[in-house]
């Protein structure tokens, strides 16, 4: 029978104490890889719940788009409808003022309203001048014609004014600074 000297003893008890720590990191190991395993599924069923999602949301937005559509469209028909009446009546003006009337319907249920521009100061945020004159009766800058319409849905310009302004030359103004100088005098 052989005796193991305290060197083979505690090498044996390292080599088993090492053994352990082997097993314990195996197992640790094999328990982040089922970690990971199982982070990596939630991650592709949560990319595939967003991608669902994502389908929804579009489907959804093309419906409203459709919804809207007909919307306008059946309206358009409406107005399609009177003007071929109005076409054919002999006296067609109560027929246009109907046809009026019902665009201005449409006008307040949209919440469109047009910009009061004819006598105000040009602000380019709501007006495009199409051309200027030189007036001597009007402050420069004025609104003197309006072209186009222009209208705002809600508080956003739908469209701008297209208008005529007046532009005084440095000429024109310094003959009315003289014109106020000589009534002065």
């Amino acid at each position: 029978m052989t005796t193991k000297t305290p060197s083979e003893k505690k090498k044996t008890v390292s080599g088993s104490s090492l053994q352990i720590k082997m097993k314990k990191y195996e197992e640790e190991i094999a328990r982040l890889n089922q970690e990971l395993t199982e982070k990596k599924e939630q991650l592709l069923r949560a990319y595939a719940d967003m991608q669902n999602a994502q389908k929804r949301m579009e489907k959804e937005c093309q419906n409203r788009d459709e919804e809207n559509k007909k919307k306008y469209l059946i309206t358009l028909l409406d107005l399609h409808e009177l003007l071929q009446k109005a076409y054919v009546d002999p006296d067609p003006k109560q027929g246009l003022k109907l046809i009026l009337s019902n665009i201005e319907k449409i006008f307040q249920q949209e919440n469109i309203r047009c910009i009061d521009c004819k006598g105000k100061t040009f602000d380019h945020t709501i007006h495009h001048a199409v051309t200027t004159v030189e007036k001597h009766d009007c402050a420069d800058g004025m609104i003197v014609d309006e072209v186009k319409k222009g209208y705002f849905l809600g508080d956003k310009l739908l469209r701008p004014s297209q208008v005529v302004v007046n532009k005084k030359t440095e000429q024109s103004q310094q003959e009315g600074k003289n014109y106020g100088q000589n009534c002065r005098n």
